[in-house]
């Protein structure tokens, strides 16, 4: 029974939850971009990367490593 339970809110959750996507703002991706070199290409590269995870293409997004300052 709690199997069957914990099947049922897994499922819910990932249904209510899976539709919505939080891609990012241009505000953001200008941000984003500021520190690079070439930040007109990264500004591109990332408004077609948000606009094939909108159209529902997969998309590979690079993870940076966060710097306190």
């Amino acid at each position: 029974m709690k199997l069957a339970l914990n099947l049922f809110l897994f499922l819910f959750a990932f249904v209510m939850l899976g539709e919505k996507v939080f891609s990012l703002t241009d505000y953001k991706i200008k941000k984003f971009c500021k520190k690079e070199k070439l930040e007109l290409t990264c500004i591109k590269n990332l408004q077609k990367k948000r606009s094939d995870l909108q159209k529902g293409n997969l998309i590979e997004i690079p993870v940076k490593p966060y710097n306190g300052n």
